[in-house]
């Protein structure tokens, strides 16, 4: 927030938010609920913001947008929606075939989800990418006019296509698809519209505007053969002797560990989509499930300019 003239403070100076008043030039800047003082930096996407005269000056480098699919059906959008689907189908995750312009686009990402563990719950199996004419498949264990490269980074895949689409992958439940803000406005399929608003999200194959997660995800299917998802799937409520369990591994979410990112990400959906994979992985994979969790949590305090040192010796 911008410093504003206090009542108290001489004419020419200003109201610090601490009960001080200080000439224009050092009035600090407000992020988050954090004082920073003139000339301090902070990150904000790709950009970097300088704090000036009470006020953020940033730079307007092009940022991509990023959907992430993870673990037992959780879906982050474009514009930051959180929500779960447990289908068993192929479902659009992002296209820019939109509309009444089907014929025109240059991608398309499909997500093939499949049961994993014995509660119902579903993980994606494997991505497809459509570009151009062409497709290529990640699986777990592009055309002539666009072109793509295959490179790993640390422990993830990632694929760059020359259209501005990236793919990233943990080679095990989390992908993240990243559009570059051309594609603003101009996709649709599970990870939203990409508009910079998260309200509108929910948007059907057929243009309607949808509150209901499982009506909105069903509308993604590619194949009419697929069962629709009618119920949403509670795990801990199936298997009740993994609760306890799943709570006390999930609270590193919650706890000191993760303190300094708790005010720029709010843990709470992520703690409770944790406590929920935990609960579902009953056939092996008990730790990856959980671990994929947390790692998803890390990444969006990452992103929030929070870096959390959370994996040790016994975790993960």
């Amino acid at each position: 927030a911008e410093c504003v003239s206090g009542c108290v403070c001489p004419e020419g100076l200003f109201d610090d938010g601490k009960g001080g008043c200080v000439e224009e030039k050092d009035c600090p800047c407000s992020h988050n609920n954090q004082q920073y003082s003139p000339g301090e930096k902070i990150t904000v996407d790709c950009n970097t913001c300088t704090c000036q005269k009470g006020d953020w000056s940033c730079t307007k480098d092009v940022c991509y947008g990023t959907c992430m699919i993870y673990g037992s059906g959780h879906y982050i959008t474009f514009d930051g929606k959180f929500y779960d689907f447990d289908g068993s189908c192929e479902y659009v995750a992002t296209q820019d075939f939109c509309g009444d312009t089907n014929s025109s686009g240059s991608f398309s990402i499909i997500t093939e989800n499949v049961p994993c563990g014995t509660t119902g719950v579903t993980c994606s199996k494997a991505i497809k990418i459509f570009l151009g004419v062409n497709y290529k498949e990640i699986q777990r264990h592009t055309g002539d006019d666009v072109q793509y490269w295959n490179r790993t980074v640390g422990l993830y895949l990632v694929i760059e296509a020359s259209n501005g689409v990236m793919l990233i992958w943990d080679k095990k439940t989390t992908v993240f698809i990243k559009l570059t803000p051309d594609y603003k406005g101009k996709v649709c399929g599970l990870c939203g519209n990409f508009d910079d608003k998260s309200n509108n999200d929910f948007t059907t194959r057929s243009g309607l505007q949808e509150t209901n997660a499982l009506k909105f995800g069903n509308s993604w299917k590619q194949s009419s053969m697929c069962p629709d998802v009618t119920e949403e799937i509670k795990p801990c409520d199936v298997k009740p002797h993994r609760k306890s369990w799943a709570e006390k591994e999930c609270s590193i979410i919650q706890s000191e560990v993760f303190t300094i990112c708790h005010s720029k990400v709010d843990p709470t959906p992520f703690y409770e989509a944790c406590v929920h994979d935990a609960c579902s992985c009953d056939s092996g994979g008990d730790c990856e499930c959980f671990c994929s969790a947390v790692a998803a949590y890390a990444q969006e305090c990452t992103k929030a300019q929070a870096c959390v040192f959370w994996r040790t010796p016994d975790i993960c």
